[in-house]
């Protein structure tokens, strides 16, 4: 049994490889028959990254087990894992904190935690998370009458969708008021166990769109946007047999200059390196933020082009116009700087979570250090590099503009070491995911490899998520002291 599971998990990390006999195996006769046959949609689990690049890179046969547990639970390895494959010490710590928050025991029903998967992933249009959890939702025995929109679901859910809206676009913005709210005695009231679980649920999923967005994540095969069943366009060929360049571009610019900004890149970091001794005052460092979080203002894509709203999703978000908006306005009262030192993951938001929900706060706590120190010492075309500072950069980065300031951070290194593009790219996945495109992807670090901005996605992903509950575990310990 073992190895008939292994041949299968193989055998989907490859599943969009068909021969010829197979595609054209009684085709006439179908034909002959009216009968529609689907056809994919996609070519391989990302539309940003070749499916040649993702077999070769992906996980490899000592890892195979977590394909085997996810095909076994979930009757699939989708798109997301497959993708997550490239890095699988950080695949195996989402696997296990997702089947968990999914499949194992606690206090909200199966059905329940599903339809609120497709709660947020709504919020942002993610088509790919809201077909795959509504099969998921039938699946485990949901109504599906629930399936109709939010308005079809029990009061109870839809109370939810403040918080739901708050955690995915402002975070800031989730009061004490807001948890008294769901917790106030009644028919429809929630128990703090059921609550923390919905929460993390919440910013897991919103965090994993932007993941889906940022990585360009095809649609399941099998589900809604996988597949159409009009006959392939000569354009359609075109596309899915095309390169993005030749040997001697990457990405549009020609290799030479390529090089040099992975250069460029390094020298940075080694120039950062040898003056990370000479300390900044206090007020320094705070001018600092300030000004990384005021630049951020001015990183917006230059496509702001709104995402197609499918009426599938749509039909599962209220209040649609309420979206991110710029922590620190110009002209316009912000909320105070969240300092990451008055109430961190690793004194506070662990501690509470440990008290209502122990095994989840394992298992967040080793997937947040997993995606913050993963390294292979490597950067493009280089080896035995210390990455600590760049990753350091883009997490603090990502906690900016949520509004996180860390005291003992000097955000002048962030200017130095991300570029525009890649700012641009960030803060698009980080905040509004929907608008992310093939273009922001293939703009930034023009010369390194795919699984290497798939790592940046990783952190992106846990960076968000960390931000959102660290807002959220806020105000459960402002209502509860």
């Amino acid at each position: 049994m073992p190895k008939m599971l292994v041949a299968v998990a193989n055998t989907l990390t490859r599943n969009y490889v068909h021969c010829e006999h197979c595609r054209n195996l009684r085709s006439d006769q179908l034909k002959d028959r009216r009968v529609k046959i689907p056809r994919p949609l996609g070519h391989g689990p990302s539309s940003f990254i070749p499916l040649e690049e993702i077999q070769q890179e992906g996980v490899d046969g000592s890892e195979q087990h977590i394909f085997m547990e996810a095909f076994i639970a979930a009757g699939r390895v989708d798109n997301v894992m497959t993708v997550m494959g490239l890095h699988p010490k950080y695949l195996s710590c989402f696997w296990a904190t997702h089947h968990y928050l999914l499949r194992m025991d606690s206090p909200l029903p199966f059905p329940v935690r599903h339809y609120i998967a497709i709660m947020a992933a709504a919020r942002h249009q993610c088509s790919q998370l809201v077909n795959l959890h509504i099969s998921e939702y039938i699946h485990v025995g949901g109504d599906p009458l629930w399936l109709n929109g939010i308005k079809f679901a029990p009061e109870k859910l839809r109370n939810l969708n403040e918080i739901n809206k708050i955690l995915a676009h402002r975070p800031w913005l989730i009061t004490k008021e807001h948890i008294e709210a769901l917790l106030k005695t009644g028919e429809n009231s929630w128990s703090l166990a059921e609550l923390i679980q919905a929460v993390i649920l919440l910013v897991h999923f919103h965090s994993l769109s932007s993941f889906v967005f940022g990585c360009g994540v095809n649609p399941e095969l099998d589900l809604e946007g996988g597949h159409v069943f009009r006959p392939p366009s000569p354009r359609d060929c075109y596309l899915v047999g095309s390169s993005p360049g030749s040997k001697d571009c990457v990405n549009g610019i020609r290799q030479g200059e390529a090089v040099q900004e992975v250069e460029a890149l390094m020298a940075k970091m080694k120039l950062l390196q040898q003056t990370i001794e000479e300390e900044a005052s206090q007020e320094e460092m705070y001018t600092r933020f300030e000004k990384a979080k005021t630049e951020s203002l001015f990183v917006t894509p230059s496509d702001k082009s709104e995402a197609l709203h499918l009426a599938s999703v749509s039909c599962f978000v209220e209040d649609s116009d309420f979206q991110y908006k710029d922590f620190s306005r110009r002209g316009e009262v912000t909320p105070p700087t969240f300092r990451a030192q008055d109430f961190t993951w690793e004194d506070h938001g662990y501690s509470l979570t440990t008290r209502l929900y122990p095994d989840a706060a394992l298992l967040l706590d080793k997937k947040f250090l997993t995606a913050y120190s993963l390294t292979y010492n490597t950067m493009a075309m280089h080896c035995d590099v210390d990455t600590s500072m760049l990753r350091r950069a883009i997490w603090n980065y990502i906690h900016c503009v949520f509004g996180i300031r860390y005291d003992d951070y000097d955000y002048g290194q962030v200017n130095v070491l991300l570029e525009r593009s890649l700012k641009v790219y960030i803060k698009t996945v980080a905040c509004y995911p929907e608008r992310t495109t093939k273009k922001m992807y293939l703009d930034f670090w023009k010369h390194f490899r795919n699984s290497e901005k798939v790592h940046v996605n990783l952190i992106l992903l846990e960076a968000r998520m960390q931000a959102a509950l660290l807002y959220a575990l806020r105000a459960i310990t402002r209502y509860m002291t």
